[in-house]
């Protein structure tokens, strides 16, 4: 039986993936923060048909949390054919505040984390001679907001530098840019999407389903949905003065002040091992 394993598993693209590669088979490794939250999700999908959900407790902005999980990845005992490197949150800050914890999180667990679990998964893979290693990245990526297109950017290149590495070993890499995507991503960072238009929000299950797809098929990058691919189009061939422009006014729809949230609806502070998206 084939093991996949999913960072941030518990909720947003994250539990999709989980939830569409046990339909395809595979048993589950589940990591994230909460506990809690994956012990539900494992009962949840053990419900719905799952063989086997391992959960693994890891905060992966703590290197030893990383290391756990890195050792997991390269155990020969009970190998992993496929790694879902999701785990991440919003980034709605400045980079001209002076406090950047929040940006040092971020590239603790959107990027050193990354590399590590991917670098671990890929010389297990490479061994075997099988496998599959998808890094959960962003059309932002392309365009200029603030350092969360900073890291999904390098997440892209990331991806295509480790993709290189590994052409000849029959190991697959990927990386999925999606768009906005209705979870819980922008609430828990505190993001506005009113301005954001009906039509450009997906649904976490269809993206990941035209995601597998892609892989399948050997695409190292992979947009779902007719639309973002278009917009990714555009992105790579305007003019980056025209993307910068852009950028901003995504930015400032972003950063007008919200209106106050109801008393019982508590924002929740962002989790590096769960990732609600985009």
């Amino acid at each position: 039986m084939a093991t996949a394993l999913v960072t941030g598993g518990t909720s947003g693209i994250g539990a999709a993936f989980a939830r569409a590669l046990s339909l395809r088979g595979y048993d589950l490794v589940l990591v994230a923060r909460d506990e809690s939250r994956l012990r539900s999700m494992a009962d949840e999908l053990e419900r719905e048909g799952a063989t086997r959900v391992e959960i693994i407790s890891a905060d992966l902005s703590v290197r030893a949390d990383v290391d756990r999980v890195a050792a997991r990845l390269e155990s020969a005992d009970d190998p992993i054919d496929f790694l879902v490197n999701n785990a991440g949150f919003g980034i709605h800050g400045s980079l001209l505040e002076r406090d950047v914890s929040i940006h040092e999180r971020a590239l603790a667990v959107m990027c050193l984390a990354v590399l590590v679990l991917g670098g671990a998964a890929g010389r297990a893979m490479k061994a075997r001679h099988k496998g599959t290693i998808l890094n959960v990245s962003s059309v932002a990526g392309a365009i200029a907001t603030g350092n969360y297109s900073a890291v999904k950017a390098w997440t892209t290149s990331y991806t295509e530098g480790l993709a290189v590495e590994l052409r000849d070993s029959n190991v697959t890499v990927a990386a999925v840019l999606p768009g906005w995507v209705r979870t819980e991503f922008h609430e828990r960072a505190g993001i506005r999407t009113k301005s954001i238009p009906e039509f450009l929000w997906l649904d976490a299950d269809a993206l990941v389903e035209e995601c597998l797809r892609d892989v399948a098929r050997g695409a190292v990058l992979s947009v779902p949905s007719k639309r973002f691919k278009v917009l990714f189009f555009f992105t790579r061939h305007l003019p980056r003065r025209v993307i910068r422009w852009i950028s901003g006014r995504i930015s400032s729809s972003r950063n007008k002040p919200a209106a106050p949230a109801a008393p019982n609806n508590d924002a929740a502070a962002p989790a590096a091992g769960s990732k609600a998206k985009r």
